[in-house]
């Protein structure tokens, strides 16, 4: 299946906020609170009326740069299974084992005969915990059915990694392609995102998680809801399935924080305000239709409440306004080259060599854990590697900038990394570190008298995976 595109049909249109309706103080007031906060943004998109009104990266990443989406994911295999409805393939109200019975235990419980396909979509399969940890790499499905739901399927919420991985598995069962190759003709295609990954499980895309895009494809399937499944005169999904599945059909109210209390559709929150697909560490796709706004980001915080608060109490009373004098006009230039000029702190220290240092230095002893284990001085700052338990990882490291290197983990794999540096008093030299298709990074200290490194995560990544699992599959683009 293909659908052919007209040259530039999609492509997000550009615009000020004022001719939006959008106070430009409101952006100015939500980018002061979250710097404020620490929160580590690495990027925003403000859309109103289905313009880009405001935009930046936080350098060292880029308009262009994939970034790891998390349970962000979850939302793109929600709209397959729509994709996958309205072309006859299945109906939610089908019995899961239906598709995947030959996979089932040989005595199914009950509940698990009764579990259905929409059970899977909005987390109520009857599991009082979550089955990620249950998962067998070699049988995915078959472990999640193996795991006897307690409670009747469609009367518990619980957010379940293999009720959603299960989905992927659905799509690749009914169609022979995995999620994303599904996706892309009918989805990504039209909505013009050229780049995407998902990493997988042997023949499945994980669905739950696992997608790589660049902000702007979180942007254009926010709009593409927001516009009840339409683009540039096409129908891409059915209005009916955007309904339901950015509607409530369970209630959540165990869930700690408020805006994560509020219901679930398919794969999509219910907010406070609109509806929401997101991913740890703060990967956001904010739909607020009564605002006609979306509002995509990418970032590293363990704080996904406080974005959301900021989003509310500093952006929300910014819409409605009208094109303003000059002062706005002043606001908005500030606000525009404040965009234009956005970038993570770099290592802050001295550029010179101790004297106590000999370059290039090397790590004195073998050590465990991630270390320092080679420095030396180039033009631009230095050439370092660093190691964990599994391999060795050599990269450009600038002083005062970052630089961006690429390495290979495994064969076929692809890390890509930016990093800067400083010497500290003490002949300590700090290495920050950013996986730049991922939220995560590092700051490595290294004492180079004695060669120990201590490593701090900005976030760590989920499932406390090593360095090398961060990289992407190239056979997956």
């Amino acid at each position: 299946m293909s659908l052919s595109v007209a040259p530039g049909a999609a492509v997000l249109p550009r615009s000020t906020p004022s001719q939006q309706g959008v106070d430009p103080g409101a952006l100015v007031r939500l980018l002061d609170a979250l710097e404020t906060a620490g929160i580590e943004l690495h990027s925003l998109m403000v859309l109103r009326h289905g313009h880009v009104v405001a935009e930046g990266w936080w350098a060292p990443y880029r308009p262009s740069g994939l970034h790891l989406l998390y349970s962000l994911s979850k939302s793109f295999t929600s709209t397959a299974i729509g994709l996958a409805v309205e072309e006859g393939l299945l109906d939610i109200d089908d019995p899961v084992l239906r598709h995947f019975g030959e996979l089932a235990p040989a005595e199914p419980s009950p509940r698990l005969q009764r579990m259905r396909v929409r059970h899977l979509l909005s987390m109520t399969t009857g599991h009082r915990e979550d089955t990620v940890a249950r998962l067998d790499r070699l049988n995915p499905v078959g472990s999640f059915l193996a795991v006897p739901p307690e409670e009747e399927p469609g009367t518990w919420f619980t957010y379940n990694q293999g009720a959603t991985l299960t989905l992927s598995a659905l799509i690749t069962r009914l169609t022979g392609q995995r999620l994303l190759d599904y996706l892309r003709p009918r989805l990504l295609d039209p909505l013009g995102i050229t780049e995407a990954n998902w990493q997988g499980l042997r023949e499945l895309d994980l669905g739950f998680s696992g997608l790589h895009a660049p902000t702007e494809a979180v942007a254009k399937l926010g709009q593409l809801y927001l516009q009840r499944g339409r683009w540039q005169g096409r129908q891409l999904v059915a209005e009916t399935w955007v309904a339901e599945a950015t509607s409530r059909q369970i209630e959540n109210p165990r869930e700690p924080n408020p805006d994560w209390r509020q219901g679930y559709g398919y794969q999509f929150w219910q907010g406070r305000h609109g509806y929401r697909g997101d991913g740890a560490c703060g990967q956001f796709c904010l739909v607020l239709p009564e605002a006609d706004v979306v509002v995509a980001t990418t970032a590293a915080t363990e704080d996904m409440q406080l974005v959301l608060d900021a989003i509310h109490g500093h952006l929300l009373p910014g819409f409605g306004g009208t094109a303003g004098d000059g002062e706005v006009t002043g606001v908005e230039d500030a606000l525009a080259a404040r965009l234009a000029q956005l970038r993570l702190p770099v290592a802050e220290g001295e550029r010179a060599t101790p004297s106590s240092v000999s370059l290039p230095w090397s790590a004195p002893a073998p050590a465990t854990g991630v270390r320092l284990t080679h420095l030396e001085s180039d033009a631009q700052g230095w050439r370092v590697t660093f190691a964990d338990d599994q391999s060795e990882y050599a990269l450009r490291c600038g002083y005062g900038t970052w630089l961006e290197s690429e390495t290979a983990p495994r064969p076929g794999t692809r890390l890509r990394i930016a990093a800067c540096g400083a010497w500290r008093p003490g002949a300590t030299f700090v290495l920050q570190i950013r996986f730049i298709e991922t939220p995560h990074g590092l700051t490595l200290t290294c004492d180079c008298t004695s060669g120990r490194t201590k490593a701090r995560w900005n976030v760590a990544p989920l499932g406390d995976v090593p360095i090398g699992e961060l990289a992407l599959d190239l056979d997956r683009f």
